[in-house]
């Protein structure tokens, strides 16, 4: 029997942090970090890092949506972000890392929208939620060294989340790290 897979594409600040929440759950099958929204095709990190090519940092998860459901996906998500910041991520500023959910087909884009809907009626966040949810487009997976971050220098990965205030605002708005 063979599985159906899907993908989802996320951006949420720097990409180095998005990978590990979703990385080791059943039903997800990879966790790919790269580039997506911009105009310049195979664009680099460095050409992306200059904010100049209209990509955002985002992660590309392939998954089973008979273990681990789209709308599960979602509320991961938006733990891991701040949706009310249209100017990027923590202590990284710029467009490349703001915040949205590439939809890949109608009833993503549904579940997307609705999930952003029942988070604003939240009363969680003061200010409104500015993740942009947006069709996909061509996604460009990060060079190598990006890829599993957390795996390949954890103190470094642990130094970033700390130090970028993402744990601080992750335990103060939802109670978990």
């Amino acid at each position: 029997m063979t599985k159906k897979l899907e993908k989802a594409t996320f951006a949420g600040g720097c990409f180095w942090c998005m990978v590990k929440p979703f990385d080791t759950l059943p039903g997800i099958e990879s966790v790919v970090s790269g580039y997506t929204g911009g105009t310049v095709e195979n664009p680099t990190y460095e050409q992306v890092k200059t904010g100049t090519t209209g990509h955002m940092e985002a992660i590309q998860v392939i998954f089973d949506p008979t273990l681990f459901p789209y709308e599960k996906l979602l509320e991961l998500y938006w733990t891991q972000v701040d949706p009310t910041d249209d100017e990027g991520q923590f202590f990284d500023r710029g467009s490349n890392y703001r915040t949205a959910i590439f939809y890949h087909n109608a009833e993503q884009k549904g579940l997307a929208e609705q999930s952003k809907a029942v988070l604003a009626a939240s009363g969680r966040f003061h200010k409104p939620i500015v993740t942009r949810i947006l069709p996909e487009a061509p996604f460009y997976p990060a060079e190598e060294e990006h890829q599993k971050f957390y795996r390949k220098h954890p103190d470094r990965y642990k130094a970033e989340r700390e130090e970028s205030g993402r744990d601080a605002f992750i335990k103060k708005t939802w109670g978990n790290e």
